[in-house]
């Protein structure tokens, strides 16, 4: 048998210790394919798209390289974490005559073969995957056709040379990882520490007041203050949370251990003296974890969050059917009748309202605002205001807390150059009809007060056609479009299911790769924590081959081992899940928009995946201890 043949054959004999590695690195391989196959669609020619544009592109393919740089140094952490879990065996090696340089030889080899292995299965993984893919993106980005098969040939040479070329780097560097290490290092391997963990209990004090600060301010600050407050909350959070792992959770679990009724009560004393070493051992990976799975969750909630939020805006802000026609349009009639044509083409009901607007400057704050007159109003608001003519309503445009226009709420008097002065007897936001028009703020004044003033060059009459089952108008919508033609300065068409279609579109390509992003780094936080507990598998089943003679059962050990990898599993994630939710609210808070079922569905939907994980290690785990008891 020469070198590389035992290095093969070494690969396949540990195939329990490489398969969470070679599965973590398939994965990442299939999700950089399945976004390189996007990239590449010939469908999805977004530079010459005009529904997404350039800047697409370029979104796409920056994405592409955060994608492949966080996967590279996923990847290189987990095979530091890897070979640590196999020093003593290198120290055996050494011991049996196998030079430095063969050494790392070895290494170098069995990188290179599972890197190869894992690339294959990547690539073969995502071409199974490839269909239900494509739906997926067929669905976020909201396209009217789903996106054909094809096969993406340029998408598999580049994974396959990007990755070759990875794990090519990755194997080189591992070399210096094993070369600092002495033999003695070695044959200690993953050995605990002996002396029992502590914790300093102003440092545990210290990260609870950093955490309840931080979430504090997060709750506290709203509009232009949370950019202020962003960088600074996220440094005493996240220094809260390394102490969190690193001196808290080690404090109360010594605080429980001192609770003799407690702490002698059934397994508690295995449990809690086993997790002590565990949370100390495993704190900075855990706060890796818990950082990592809140960018993940911040990143697709915010997301999903802003666009419900810009769909619900829009529904709110735009009609069924809305033409805008300024001074100068001879075609006005003619478009209306257009329109209403085909709606009745369509058999669709609608309701049509006619809107006078004046554009005028007003002396208080020096800017144009919108002048309707209160019968027009009326019809479209269906009220029934009555104003004498020297007063006025004033609506200004919601700020979603980042700072009202100088009159606000504060004007009580508005001064129309060239024109009269009204006294405003109602200020409020600009309710959800008015929000058409929601260029500034909107002045209502009486259908006589609106007559007497003076002409504007921006003035026009816009035409509001509301439909109630106006998500099936899209079809009618596009017709309009191509059919509307004239000088495009002199009239303006917009339909709500066009404009929320277009912006589902250029929004889906955000989602879709927040989507990816977010799986490489939730895969990545998962594998951290699989990588962790295999590396001490074989002290565990020295420790509970030894309990088991004591007169432990394998309910008793079940209980104790499902406890602790549960608490292995989900404290950095709850940690994570609660971040992310403060994290949502603020977002939730500075638009003042309703966000909670859009977050709860991404926090769920990652809380779900976790479980399922848990599940699947947790009976893995436990097999594995039970054979040798």
């Amino acid at each position: 048998m020469n070198f590389r043949q035992f290095a093969f054959k070494n690969v396949f004999r540990n195939k329990r210790l490489y398969a969470g590695y070679f599965f973590s690195c398939a994965f990442s391989v299939m999700i950089f394919f399945a976004y390189s196959m996007f990239v590449f669609h010939p469908e999805l020619n977004f530079s010459t798209h005009g529904s997404y544009g350039k800047g697409a592109q370029t979104s796409m393919d920056v994405s592409q390289y955060i994608i492949y740089v966080f996967t590279f140094l996923f990847i290189l952490y987990s095979m530091s974490v890897f070979l640590k879990s196999r020093k003593k065996e290198f120290g055996i090696c050494i011991m049996q005559g196998m030079s430095d340089l063969q050494l790392r030889k070895l290494v170098f080899l069995e990188n290179v073969i599972i890197g190869l292995t894992a690339t294959a299965s990547g690539i073969a993984a995502g071409l199974l995957l490839s269909k239900g893919m494509l739906m997926l993106g067929t669905s976020v980005l909201a396209l009217e056709k789903p996106l054909s098969f094809y096969w993406p040939v340029t998408a598999g040479w580049l994974t396959l040379f990007a990755f070759t070329l990875l794990f090519v780097v990755i194997s080189l560097f591992t070399a210096i990882i094993l070369r600092s290490s002495s033999l003695i290092d070695l044959l200690k391997g993953t050995a605990k520490p002996k002396p029992e963990p502590k914790a300093s209990a102003g440092l545990a004090i210290l990260a609870a007041v950093l955490l309840a600060v931080g979430y504090a301010i997060a709750f506290i600050v709203k509009g232009m203050l949370v950019l202020l407050a962003l960088l600074p909350v996220v440094v005493i959070v996240s220094v809260g949370t390394y102490f969190l792992f690193t001196q808290l959770s080690v404090y109360i679990i010594n605080k429980l251990k001192r609770k003799q009724k407690l702490y002698r009560s059934n397994t508690n004393m295995i449990t809690l003296s086993d997790l002590a070493y565990r949370m100390k051992d495993n704190a900075r990976m855990f706060f890796l974890v818990a950082i990592i799975s809140t960018v993940a969750f911040c990143a697709i909630g915010t997301l999903v969050g802003m666009k419900s939020m810009f769909v619900s805006m829009m529904s709110e802000s735009t009609p069924a059917f809305k033409y805008e026609s300024f001074a100068g349009n001879a075609r006005a009639d003619e478009h209306t009748s257009l329109i209403e044509q085909r709606l009745q083409q369509e058999n669709t009901e609608y309701e049509k309202f006619i809107v006078n607007i004046k554009r005028l400057q007003v002396a208080e704050s020096g800017r144009q605002h919108l002048f309707i007159p209160a019968g027009d109003y009326n019809r479209l608001m269906n009220e029934q205001i009555q104003l004498g003519d020297r007063e006025a309503y004033l609506y200004f445009p919601d700020d979603m807390g980042f700072g009202r226009p100088e009159e606000g709420d504060q004007a009580k008097q508005l001064n129309v150059k060239e024109g009269a002065t009204f006294a405003v007897t109602k200020n409020e936001a600009i309710p959800a009809p008015l929000k058409q028009f929601d260029y500034g703020s909107i002045v209502i004044v009486s259908d006589a007060a609106y007559r007497s003033l003076p002409e504007s060059e921006r003035g026009s009459i816009t035409y509001v056609y509301e439909v109630k089952k106006w998500e099936q108008t899209l079809d009618t919508a596009k017709t309009l479009n191509g059919e509307l033609q004239g000088e495009q300065k002199q009239f303006s068409f917009t339909s709500r299911a066009y404009e929320i279609n277009e912006m589902n579109q250029s929004f889906g390509q955000i989602l879709l790769t927040g989507l990816f992003i977010g799986a490489v780094f939730f895969v990545a936080a998962g594998s951290f924590l699989y990588f962790r507990l295999y590396a001490d598998l074989d002290n565990d089943r020295v420790q509970y081959r030894a309990i088991s003679k004591l007169g432990l059962t394998e309910a008793e050990l079940s209980k104790i081992v499902t406890t602790q990898i549960a608490l292995l599993f989900f404290v950095p994630i709850d940690v994570a899940l609660v971040h992310g939710a403060v994290a949502l609210n603020t977002l939730q808070n500075t638009f003042n928009a309703n966000l909670v079922k859009p977050s709860a569905l991404v926090l769920g939907t990652f809380l779900a995946i976790q479980i399922v994980y848990f599940l699947f290690i947790k009976t893995s785990y436990l097999r594995k201890l039970k054979n040798v008891m």
